[in-house]
């Protein structure tokens, strides 16, 4: 749940041990590919680093060491629902400008507990990570919301605000797929939370949903564990313990009361947590994989070396935006695979 886990006690992992729960997909050799990925990455990250630093000093435009430009737009979007203003970052892919016709499919990228819209792109390298998929991201502001439409507050609607808002406007200002195949919902603690329940309760809306480091057991939490004036904001959204709005956003009360038909219209769910986070976030996600696999609701859950920090996040938006791409068909943006081509 929380950005900054000091407040709760260390999961009890299991080293550096990965763990795949999976009814789709063969593991074989996937270990290597992800070390391989994390060794990359330091690299990586220091040269994109070293270029985001040269660009903000000198004033030239960002760009990735493919060659690729990512764009970036924030849109200042008036929702009536929530009766304020939600702005929303865009990535867009290069290339989109120039072609006038193309459509591309979209990822929803959700902020986690006391973040905001801006978070990815001032957090994470994930704009550049991005331009190499024909892929538009959209991070859009949730507050502190648990993207639920809470019990208490009768105008923070936020579940029906994505729903209902956002994506019409998402599919009103850019050149999307405007349907289920292609549109993914994945995020961080909060945002995985968010992410995992739209892809149970919006079958036709997501074809894949994912999270990282999902804070799952969020509609558990009792005031002797969030403490005093920790507890308000989550009675509020959520109402007392056993309350109507619970049930309806405890993604396992949803899980377990899915039927075969419900089962076999869902996206496919990738999600992941670092075996030195907090045991609230840690537990429940081990839990959901464990429900998922009885349910046989086809899905993959990685336990990995890494805590619930930024540096863990930007590591794993990578694998997240592989994954979307793959199950969205997204196609790699030609000047990366012309570059691999040339380091091969």
């Amino acid at each position: 749940m929380m950005q900054n886990p000091e407040p709760f006690p260390k999961g009890e992992g299991e080293g550096s041990r990965l763990i795949l729960n999976r009814l789709r997909w063969q593991a074989g050799g996937l270990h290597m590919n992800i070390q391989t990925r994390r060794t990359s990455s330091e690299m990586k990250r220091f040269v994109l680093s070293l270029i985001v630093l040269l660009s903000f000093v000198f004033g030239y435009p960002l760009a990735t060491a493919s060659g690729s430009v990512p764009s970036v737009e924030t849109i200042q979007f008036r929702s009536n629902l929530v009766s304020a203003t939600l702005p929303y970052n865009v990535i867009l892919p290069p290339g989109y400008r120039a072609a006038s016709t193309t459509r591309y499919p979209v990822l929803y990228l959700l902020h986690g507990w006391a973040g905001h819209y801006t978070d990815w792109i001032t957090r994470t390298q994930v704009a550049d990570y991005a331009a190499q998929y024909r892929l538009i991201v959209v991070m859009p502001e949730g507050n502190d919301s648990w993207y639920v439409d809470s019990g208490g507050v009768a105008t923070d609607k936020y579940e029906t605000y994505i729903l209902k808002e956002l994506i019409p406007d998402v599919d009103k200002r850019f050149r999307t797929i405007q349907s289920r195949y292609g549109r993914a919902v994945a995020g961080l603690s909060m945002g995985g939370y968010g992410a995992i329940k739209y892809g149970l309760k919006y079958p036709g809306t997501f074809e894949f949903a994912a999270s990282i480091s999902g804070a799952f057991g969020v509609t558990r939490y009792t005031q002797n564990e969030m403490g005093g004036r920790n507890w308000e904001p989550f009675l509020t959204i959520f109402g007392p313990i056993g309350s109507e709005t619970r049930k309806l956003n405890d993604v396992f009360e949803i899980t377990r009361n899915l039927t075969a038909a419900r089962i076999a219209s869902l996206p496919y769910f990738y999600f992941d947590c670092g075996t030195e986070d907090a045991a609230q976030h840690f537990n429940p996600n081990r839990e959901l994989s464990q429900l998922f696999l009885e349910k046989k609701i086809p899905h993959e859950f990685r336990e990995l070396p890494g805590d619930h920090s930024w540096a863990y996040w930007d590591q794993q938006v990578q694998v997240v935006l592989k994954i979307a791409a793959e199950q969205l068909r997204v196609s790699r943006n030609s000047k990366i695979r012309a570059r691999e081509r040339m380091v091969k």
